[in-house]
């Protein structure tokens, strides 16, 4: 990045923070926290090991240091400006979650546009406060678009502050929906009746919540469309299931058509022919519903994450809080470009052939000096594909 270019982003972000006051988050004096300044050179450095009171007052720190991005830590210290995690005492930490599009599926960093990568990080980030709220029971709850490629969540339930890192593990295990398959989820009852010598068993989804309803549902969701065909889209479409032929595909259409009130709440043992649909669509459901987290964020109790309401250093986008209800309705691309970046235009030396997706509007821009909007300029000098041109 050229001097010219780093002095105009430093100069953008302080009129940014001028005009905005991120809010600091619970308990900010016993947080650990760290900054990256607009240094030359090809590395970033991080100021890290400072705490609330060798910041001084936040606005006041942002608008004269300008840095590039703000973090604050997951953990609560007795001294959080010690150099070293022993000597700051740990009291607890936050439970945090990462979803960036490097770890999603069916993200290709080459071929996927930025717009599908950030849609495919919103799915993730609205399953995900599915399960913790939902399976856990969580309520405090804190998220966030990462201005990047994600979004963070922070979990500050109490009982969540003293978890070690393999508790934690624990807890993206079952998330990521790791380890669950049909015969994982399966519970056995004795069935018999009268005059029976030997009772015999019967294996049932558990329909209660968590992944055995998750399970459940997608099977109900099965039935319904196999009851929604004529016999031989039913058996064609039975047939698409790995194991079943044209016979299993029958004898599978016939019970449910014959015992649909017991596939859908979850028995498996209806006939033999149905054990291998029923494996495969648990898969689904995990595969359908599961999030997919960045793992040593979790386990991480250290953890610094990006401050909501701070510049991301890397594209010029809000660091934006969310709430639960906002997920849907919330375009990254749109909702998290700064209001001081908008109604201007700057040019800047583009350095190779790119695609922008900003405000519902797509456009391809091709290298060499181009007038852009601020916010686009910003987003391609900040990502180290455009500098800023000579006026």
């Amino acid at each position: 990045m050229e001097d010219r270019t780093r002095a105009y982003l430093r100069g953008r972000f302080r009129d940014y923070y001028r005009r905005s006051a991120p809010a600091l988050p619970p308990d900010p004096a016993a947080r650990e926290w760290g900054y990256i300044p607009w240094t030359s050179g090809p590395d970033t450095t991080m100021v890290r090991h400072r705490s609330q009171l060798d910041l001084g007052d936040l606005e006041t720190f942002l608008a004269r240091e300008r840095p590039r991005h703000v973090y604050y830590s997951a953990g609560y210290y007795d001294d959080p400006s010690a150099r070293t995690m022993a000597d700051k005492g740990w009291r607890g930490s936050d439970l945090v979650f990462d979803i960036d599009a490097d770890h999603l599926p069916n993200v290709d960093l080459g071929e996927t546009t930025y717009a599908e990568m950030l849609a495919a990080g919103k799915e993730s980030l609205e399953r995900l406060v599915a399960i913790l709220t939902d399976d856990f029971g969580f309520e405090d709850l804190s998220l966030a678009f990462s201005g990047g490629r994600g979004y963070h969540v922070h979990v500050r339930d109490e009982s969540v502050h003293t978890l070690d890192r393999e508790q934690r593990r624990e807890i993206v295990e079952y998330v990521r929906g790791n380890g669950v398959d049909l015969e994982s989820l399966l519970e056995t009852e004795a069935v018999g009746g009268m005059g029976r010598k030997t009772p015999t068993s019967r294996r049932t989804l558990p329909t209660d919540g968590g992944w055995g309803r998750r399970a459940v549902d997608r099977i109900d969701t099965f039935v319904d469309e196999l009851l929604a065909m004529d016999e031989a889209d039913a058996i064609e479409y039975l047939e698409e299931f790995d194991r079943v032929g044209e016979k299993s595909a029958t004898a599978v259409l016939n019970v449910v058509k014959g015992n649909t009130d017991q596939v859908r709440s979850g028995n498996v043992d209806v006939h033999p022919a149905f054990l291998p649909v029923a494996r495969q669509l648990v898969q689904a459901a995990v595969e359908g519903e599961a999030a997919y987290i960045d793992e040593p964020v979790t386990t991480d109790t250290h953890r610094l994450i990006r401050l909501p309401g701070t510049l991301h250093g890397g594209s010029g986008l809000v660091v934006t809080p969310l709430e639960p209800g906002e997920v849907s309705s919330f375009d990254p691309l749109t909702d998290a470009i700064p209001d001081t970046f908008r109604g201007h235009d700057i040019a800047v030396e583009v350095a190779e052939e790119t695609r922008l997706e900003f405000d519902g509007e797509t456009r391809v821009v091709s290298p060499g000096r181009k007038v852009l909007p601020e916010y686009a300029g910003i987003f391609l000098m900040a990502r180290g594909a455009a500098e800023k041109a000579r006026e």
